[in-house]
């Protein structure tokens, strides 16, 4: 049914404010972040686009996924991937307890099937406990780009007592590069010098995940 011929009270918007956010589909969250739709496009069209495309592509989806639905373009897009993203850091992730690599691949998935490199920091507190995480550079991963003052200026503005290195290779090996393991002992290094113990660098791709402290790097 076309939003604009529905009852006041079954309004996504008004349904919010009278019955809570826990009654809205989906879709009817999408159209109330979204606020109204375009010529031909009814909002909870859209709405229903967009669910369907978060359904498929889950933690993958793209800015370029959303600017595929017919009605959104780039302004509404960056609405939604901004919504998504808050939502997974203040609910899904933050307070996580890592007590190894394998709890951190699941903070990394959307990473494993990008097109270019994302290099991800992690900041723990003293419990082991997820503070944030943080993209620091997009691109191929070279020293100049990860340099330590860019990688632990955000984790002594949180007070971590240690943090953990990710990052995507999009050629799907999982082979640490010669760059990798220098860009790890920087790291190391850089957090000795800190107080900031650094825990792990993992590499994550579309064929596994690998971590370099039990291969021997860190």
């Amino acid at each position: 049914m076309k939003i604009s011929i529905m009852e006041s009270q079954d309004k996504p918007r008004e349904k919010l404010e009278s019955r809570g956010a826990e009654s809205l589909s989906t879709a009817e969250l999408v159209a109330v972040i979204l606020g109204s739709g375009t010529r031909g496009c009814d909002i909870l069209s859209i709405g229903k686009r967009v669910e369907a495309l978060m359904l498929q592509h889950r933690q993958a989806l793209s800015l370029d996924d959303l600017q595929g639905v017919a009605g959104i373009g780039a302004a509404k897009a960056c609405q939604l991937m901004a919504a998504l993203e808050m939502g997974r850091r203040l609910y899904a992730a933050r307070g996580a307890r890592i007590a190894s690599y394998r709890d951190v691949v699941p903070l990394l998935e959307e990473y494993r099937h990008k097109k270019q490199e994302y290099f991800v920091v992690l900041t723990l507190d003293g419990a082991g406990c997820l503070i944030e995480r943080r993209v620091i550079t997009i691109g191929t991963l070279n020293a100049s780009l990860v340099h330590p003052r860019e990688v632990f200026a955000d984790a002594l503005c949180d007070r971590a007592a240690s943090i953990i290195a990710a990052h995507n290779h999009p050629s799907g090996s999982l082979d640490p590069s010669n760059e990798d393991k220098a860009i790890t002992e920087r790291l190391r290094k850089g957090g000795e010098l800190l107080g900031i113990q650094f825990l792990d660098h993992i590499i994550i791709s579309p064929q596994g995940e690998v971590s370099l402290k039990e291969l021997g790097f860190v």
